[in-house]
């Protein structure tokens, strides 16, 4: 789906982009909670919506959701206490942690909140016992498949580190410690193809009726992908919820009572809500090859150079001239002493070009579709401070929601 700043139907448009750019010193994110609020309505068919947080941990992002009634899947201990901030409580089942590990400050934690785990690892079963017998859990299973639109985001298969390969050593080691099983969670992977969806459910089926437990819930997981290149269609997420809706409808029938389906997206929600924009500082000419430097790398936006990630890119004047028709291929990078540090490039690491009108030093470039992923990811690598996220309401309301980081408190925390 081909993005455009000058003809937005949301709020990220050059109206809003080009003063916000001009107001700053470093690049920014700014993300539209419109976006967020109308994938929130495609999903409202599931019974349950459990934010990946990990994909946009934003405090303001999170109180978002939470007015929405969607719930939370925490994956460390501090996303666990961002969701509290955030307002969310861990009662009936607000927020689950989801793991392969543990640790003795995440167990203590877990346990005086009483926050359901999603257990990852046949370990996980004694740590967690250990300190709080029947304490509600799910089982994260692995299906002994996987898939993704890159071998980095694929969950499944004897490749992955994620889930439970063997369910039936996992609910013997359950009854040392009676835990209260509440539900069964499959994820296979970020950008899973349809006919590996279909295998998901007959897995889930066949877990479900093979364990003879009792549940009240099952996941299907997140990965629901988005149209990043201009052409790519949107999920159809009736299909997807169809497909999900008759397998609970036969675990419920081999129950004897309601399940409830619950849908665990990140991407989905939040990443074509937000974008990062960058100013132009340097253009080079290589010997036949053009190459925009802009104000970001890989230390604010890593996708491109882990999984050689598409995202789309507009050029905002700076000077609000009018664009000719005139393209130009350029490889755009970013300012690390890092050959990688570029954002046009594939899966194996060739470098890509992407065909932009005239640029200028000065202007801006805007990364589309960053709000999965982008901020949440950054790093201080090269010693670059963080820079400043900002949300525009639903009102067209403009509010920065982190500030910048200082170099000072950057290194505050080192030891002179």
């Amino acid at each position: 789906m081909k993005k455009n700043i000058y003809n937005s139907k949301t709020s990220l448009n050059i109206d809003n982009l080009l003063p916000l750019a001009k107001n700053n010193e470093t690049s920014i994110w700014v993300y539209d909670e419109k976006t967020i609020l109308d994938k929130l309505k495609k999903l409202a068919m599931f019974d349950i919506i459990r934010f990946s947080q990990k994909s946009c941990s934003n405090i303001s992002i999170l109180k978002i959701l939470k007015y929405n009634n969607v719930k939370i899947d925490a994956v460390s201990l501090g996303e666990i206490e961002r969701s509290l901030i955030a307002g969310f409580s861990p009662n009936n089942n607000n927020i689950v942690f989801t793991s392969d590990l543990l640790d003795i400050k995440t167990i203590n934690r877990i346990v005086d909140l009483n926050i359901p785990v999603n257990i990852g690892s046949i370990d996980m079963i004694n740590q967690l016992g250990k300190f709080s017998p029947k304490h509600k859990i799910w089982l994260r299973i692995n299906p002994k498949f996987g898939d993704g639109y890159n071998i980095r985001t694929n969950t499944g298969g004897e490749n992955s580190k994620h889930g439970i390969w063997n369910i039936f050593e996992a609910i013997e080691k359950m009854k040392k410690f009676d835990f209260d099983l509440i539900g069964l969670h499959m994820h296979i992977g970020s950008g899973a193809k349809y006919i590996n969806l279909v295998k998901v459910c007959d897995e889930m089926l066949n877990n479900v009726i093979n364990i003879k437990k009792d549940i009240q819930y099952i996941s299907c997981g997140g990965g629901l992908p988005i149209p990043y290149f201009p052409k790519e269609k949107n999920v159809n997420i009736n299909n997807y919820f169809k497909l999900w809706n008759n397998t609970r409808k036969k675990i419920e029938k081999y129950l004897g009572h309601k399940i409830y389906l619950e849908i665990e997206p990140g991407r989905f929600i939040v990443a074509e809500s937000g974008v990062l924009i960058s100013q132009i500082r340097t253009i080079k000419k290589v010997n036949n090859r053009y190459f925009i430097l802009v104000n970001a790398g890989f230390n604010d936006l890593i996708r491109p150079s882990i999984y050689g990630s598409y995202h789309h890119i507009s050029l905002m004047p700076i000077d609000n001239r009018k664009l000719t028709n005139e393209k130009i291929s350029y490889v755009i990078g970013g300012p690390l002493c890092e050959s990688g540090d570029i954002f046009t490039q594939d899966s194996s690491g060739k470098i890509q070009t992407r065909l932009l009108p005239k640029a200028k030093i000065g202007d801006y470039l805007v990364f589309h579709d960053t709000g999965a992923y982008g901020s949440s990811m950054s790093s201080n690598y090269n010693s670059k401070p963080l820079i400043p996220e900002f949300l525009i309401t639903k009102k067209n309301e403009i509010k920065k929601i982190r500030r910048a980081q200082t170099i000072k408190e950057m290194i505050s925390l080192e030891l002179l």
